[in-house]
């Protein structure tokens, strides 16, 4: 039976072989790419070399962790479970850049369906990586990087405990402009 890190309302796991169809089409996603900078298709080849390493290696090799979230079964249609499972995966979530030197990572989150967004899946699970972060890893800090026009992102990472550390002006250009990126932290104690 595979270790899970248990939330309230979701579930964090390793990521499987199983889950190449559901990662290859969130990173293939190009309504997602502004937020993880992604600029170009992912192919099936890199997922599974992406999902091999993932398996392969850990995070003090690698400098990254993705864990995949996972939602009871009874959610929406465009990410429904593996016949017979009681979760189905709803996003990720990832750890990146770490440095154990000073016990600190980025973080990223994605919910994808549109209709799993909102529904506190994503708090649950930022929580839970925190916990995670602070009693597993034994980080001091996380770090994000969010747009400062996502509204949603910032109230997420603020209700996570995250507080604004400073603006990066035009940071992010996007086919509209460039865009100010506020970069955010939360020591865990």
């Amino acid at each position: 039976m595979p270790l899970n890190i248990e939330g309230n309302s979701v579930r964090l796991r390793a990521v499987e072989p199983e889950d190449l169809d559901v990662l290859y089409r969130w990173e293939n996603d190009p309504g997602v790419w502004s937020v993880s900078g992604t600029t170009e298709p992912f192919s099936l080849h890199q997922m599974r070399r992406f999902i091999a390493e993932q398996q392969a290696a850990d995070i003090f090799r690698t400098g990254q962790l993705r864990l995949m979230i996972e939602a009871p079964a009874n959610g929406s249609e465009s990410s429904p479970a593996p016949s017979g499972h009681p979760w189905r995966p709803v996003g990720a979530v990832d750890l990146f850049e770490f440095d154990p030197l000073n016990r600190r990572a980025g973080v990223g989150i994605l919910i994808h369906a549109a209709e799993d967004r909102g529904r506190g899946l994503a708090a649950d699970a930022l929580r839970t990586l925190c916990r995670y972060g602070r009693d597993t890893l034994h980080l001091h800090q996380l770090w994000c990087n969010v747009g400062a026009e996502n509204e949603a992102s910032l109230r997420l990472f603020r209700g996570a405990g995250f507080t604004e550390a400073g603006r990066l002006h035009d940071w992010q250009w996007r086919p509209d402009g460039y865009h100010d990126e506020i970069m955010m932290q939360r020591i865990l104690e």
